[in-house]
């Protein structure tokens, strides 16, 4: 059987394919191209990069499973792909510590200036009284969702000595109370009270733009928001609105609406911590996914057991 590799993943899992039986192609292709050959292959192993649209889909007469080797499968007409019975398979967990570090880093980064610290400093001054910054200990941070990488923030945020609460209607109680995660009935309140905001939601049709102008402003005076999970929760311009009016004290971001996100007016202001979408972007976390989603497509191809696979039931 055949399998189509259109994004670059780390060799281990070209290694676990071809070692399991697979003749595997590595080629980045155009979207025409794409159209042109996907039709040769069992199997489609993608990043972010490769749009699998219902088209690719329907000229992918022999492909039984499309692979993502990440987390998010926005790429993938997954509809489509269900209705004609291909697999989708992803790798949730392979990113969870890197997003989870990222995020953490956002919030010292963003509270204590070092960006534009680093500028100042490069740029020969030495300013110590501008760069007056805040500490995590004793803030309250308010998780927008919780699931894998909303628990590790969680994990680390308390080890800094904060206190941890969480909007997620779909985590268990108990489950959180393992974690030390005290749950909230209500995004309201939880905004409310956080001092610092961390998104770690699906983007979906119910979470697109959640956090707008009037959301946001329910957020403290001084409060901060930092998102590592998917652009289009935050409506950027009611963001930039309270940034530049002085009530929310900054923001860090590793993911936009658009990406790249172009003349943004947030990308002008002091108090925005920014990040090229680089939550999954460590050695570590591109081995564990390209090891994750070379066993998910060999499991599928071989009638294996598949432990990610999106649309199981469908």
């Amino acid at each position: 059987m055949k399998v189509l590799i259109t994004d670059p993943i780390h060799e281990n899992g070209v290694e676990i394919l071809r070692k399991n039986g697979f003749d595997v192609e590595v080629a980045e292709l155009s979207p025409d191209e794409l159209l042109e050959r996907v039709g040769e292959y069992d199997a489609l192993i993608v990043r972010s990069r490769t749009k699998v649209t219902a088209e690719v889909i329907e000229k992918g007469v022999n492909l039984k499973v499309i692979g993502r080797a990440g987390v998010g499968v926005d790429n993938i007409d997954v509809k489509s792909a269900t209705e004609r019975g291909i697999k989708v398979v992803n790798a949730p967990i392979a990113s969870t510590n890197s997003v989870a570090e990222l995020t953490i880093g956002h919030m010292i980064a963003m509270m204590r200036w070092i960006p534009e610290a680093t500028q100042s400093m490069k740029s020969g001054k030495w300013e110590k009284k501008r760069f007056m910054g805040r500490e995590l200990q004793g803030k309250v941070l308010g998780l927008v969702g919780s699931g894998r990488i909303g628990t590790e923030v969680a994990k680390r945020a308390q080890a800094f000595g904060m206190r941890t609460i969480a909007y997620d209607p779909y985590l268990p109680k108990e489950i959180a109370e393992r974690n030390g995660i005290e749950l909230l009935d209500s995004l309201d309140d939880l905004l409310k009270e956080a001092d610092v905001v961390s998104i770690h939601a699906a983007l979906t049709d119910e979470t697109y733009h959640m956090l707008d102008y009037e959301k946001l402003k329910l957020m403290k005076k001084g409060s901060y928001i930092v998102n590592c999970a998917r652009g289009g929760i935050i409506d950027e311009e009611g963001l930039y609105r309270l940034l530049k009016e002085g009530h929310l004290a900054g923001a860090a971001l590793d993911v936009y609406e658009k990406e790249p996100p172009g003349e943004n007016p947030l990308l002008s202001l002091p108090n925005v911590s920014l990040t090229p979408h680089i939550g999954a972007s460590t050695e570590e976390a591109q081995r564990r996914a390209a090891e994750i989603i070379a066993e998910e497509v060999s499991a599928a191809l071989k009638g294996g057991e598949i432990r990610f696979w999106v649309n199981r039931g469908g």
